[in-house]
């Protein structure tokens, strides 16, 4: 007789997921999935792991993460797997990496150092770019070892730029040929198990560029060719949008497609990246009476708090503005060159004082309604000379003050003296706390946008489940835990299609998490030399999760890696051999 359960995990406080009212029980799990919920008197000969005054809750789905070459060298996704992310979706925005001809791959690359700000060098020396075609690309992703499951979106801009070339996707729609060619393309990728498309549509002015500093290729293509990715999910009747661009545009998607969108996004005040929203009580009610009409639209939420780290050596999201823009594209020489140009100066000075420098993040001071920092606000965390030490922890505006220079000046001696190696960092934007608690009690919010494999130098977003759990649970009762887990677990998994994920139930895969509810808490930010190439990114780990299981195997142990990789590929939204085989 065999063995009836691997692990047991033993006298938790179960959350499962749906709101059901909490109960202390015990799970058994056997080959990867839940197999009995409730008292076991015997585990046998079974790993135990003691949950006694814990919460036992599924796993924390993560939809918005731009991972798409981290997991070549991170398999668990880190610093969302530190967090309790057990599922990432990748392809975000409308960007990644694949189709791709083999010609391509640089600027494939040079696009996303920009724009999602991933160090060129660590995805060269990172990924194996063993495909060249979509499905290609998921063999690829399935047979690279994962501590996280992994679904993918059909990211539009490297379909488009396949089909028609960089020039050609950046200055005309494409022709009936092209876009019958983008139609197959599609379909391909949809079959081989794509979860839908994404795209990012914000026209010439979104802070998110190319590494050239003109919009992406999706910022600007023709509405018909849009439309037409859309009515191929109505045809089909099944996947899914992620969109970032206009509430409109998403409901329109919505109507067209009649497949489910998740908004990006929708924020008391800012995006995940700093950059000013629509009111988030007009969008509320956008959203309610779409969703009234029958068209499916959820909302990506940014509850977290916002702030920057950063150097000059790649600060990209001053991009709004086209002055800094033109100071931070090209190599550190070309950039340093032209922070010591005086016309350039000349002109950075005349903005500043006419209030239309650029925010942290995005949007302008004029435009500045919640406190985003401009240049005077920027603190001064780490100089490299001795000559400056005493500055730190300064902001710019007293900085400048004290050396007797304008802001623009003052900061640019300072970096170019110190070879745009200072580092500075934002004041975290202050959000009240009745408006953030409108976003989250919202009906249609998704809590999330991690953007955890990208901006890895400048933000930690990858912490929001555990902030979540501290700051809107523990701390300031917006929600009880309940709805804090089915917002962050099934609600998730709900929304993007996820089948067999989210919950907790006999026959699930065991995605489980295990945490100290009372000792739970953030950690310092740090730095962390651990990427490909010798690059380095910025990291958040927690305190209070005692395990962290993906498929029945634990893959974090108080904190620790335990170097496991079961982590299945989602196609279709579900692990289809992982489902076949519980079902023998």
């Amino acid at each position: 007789m065999s063995q009836r359960f691997d692990t047991v995990i033993k006298s938790g406080t179960i959350i499962d997921g749906v709101r059901t009212p909490r109960f202390v029980s015990d799970i058994g799990i056997k080959d990867g999935h839940i197999a009995y919920i409730g008292n076991i008197k015997d585990a046998g000969s079974a790993r135990v792991l003691d949950a006694s005054g814990k919460i036992v809750a599924p796993g924390f789905i993560d939809l918005h993460t731009h991972y798409d070459s981290q997991i070549y060298w991170d398999p668990w996704c880190t610093i969302s797997g530190w967090h309790g992310v057990t599922s990432v979706v990748i392809g975000n925005c409308g960007f990644g990496f694949a189709p791709c001809k083999p010609e391509d791959r640089d600027r494939s690359m040079l696009a996303m150092s920009r724009n999602e700000a991933v160090p060129l060098a660590t995805m060269k020396a990172g990924m194996p770019w063993d495909w060249e075609t979509f499905p290609e690309f998921l063999d690829s992703i399935e047979r690279t070892p994962k501590g996280v499951n992994v679904m993918s979106y059909v990211p539009l801009s490297p379909l488009i730029l396949y089909v028609m070339g960089m020039e050609a996707a950046k200055t005309r729609p494409a022709t009936e040929e092209e876009r019958e060619r983008m139609r197959a393309l599609f379909i391909e990728s949809l079959d081989a198990g794509a979860c839908g498309f994404s795209v990012q549509y914000t026209g010439t002015e979104n802070v998110q560029r190319d590494y050239d500093g003109t919009p992406m290729v999706t910022d600007i293509m023709a509405h018909r060719d849009l439309l037409m990715f859309a009515e191929v999910l109505r045809e089909r009747g099944e996947g899914f949008i992620q969109f970032a661009g206009s509430l409109d545009h998403a409901i329109e998607l919505g109507e067209v497609s009649g497949r489910p969108v998740v908004w990006n996004s929708l924020g008391a005040g800012t995006d995940q990246h700093g950059v000013p929203t629509v009111g988030h009580k007009l969008a509320i009610k956008q959203i309610d009476e779409a969703n009234a009409r029958g068209i499916r639209i959820f909302a990506q939420a940014v509850t977290n708090g916002i702030a920057f780290f950063f150097t000059f050596e790649d600060w990209n999201l001053f991009d709004n503005s086209l002055l800094w823009r033109d100071l931070t594209l090209g190599t550190i020489e070309e950039k340093i060159q032209k922070m010591k140009d005086p016309a350039r100066r000349e002109a950075l000075r005349e903005e500043h004082d006419s209030g239309r420098g650029p925010a942290a993040g995005g949007g302008t001071r004029d435009q500045n309604k919640n406190g985003f920092a401009g240049i005077e606000e920027l603190y001064i965390i780490s100089v490299e000379s001795e000559h400056w030490r005493e500055y730190e922890g300064y902001t710019l505006g007293d900085f400048a003050k004290v050396v007797g220079k304008h802001p623009i000046d003052a900061i640019l001696d300072l970096i170019v003296e110190e070879n745009l190696k200072t580092q500075f960092q934002t004041p975290p934007i202050d959000i009240d706390r009745e408006p953030m608690a409108e976003v989250i009690r919202s009906p249609m919010a998704l809590p999330g946008i991690s953007d955890g494999g990208a901006h890895t130098k400048f933000i930690t977003n990858g912490i929001y489940p555990t902030e979540f759990l501290i700051e809107h649970v523990r701390k300031n009762n917006v929600v009880d835990l309940e709805e804090a887990h089915w917002r962050l677990s099934a609600y998730q998994a709900y929304a993007a299609g996820l089948r067999d994920r989210g919950f907790l139930r006999e026959g699930m895969p065991a995605d489980i998490i295990v945490y100290d509810y009372d000792k739970l808490e953030l950690l310092p930010v740090e730095v962390a030399h651990d990427y490909p190439a010798n690059e380095w990114r910025r990291v958040q780990k927690a305190n209070g999760y005692a395990y962290i299981l993906v498929n029945g195997e634990v893959t974090f142990q108080d904190g620790e890696c335990t170097g496991a990789t079961p982590g299945s590929l989602l196609r279709h939204g579900y692990d289809a051999p992982a489902l076949a085989l519980a079902a023998e």
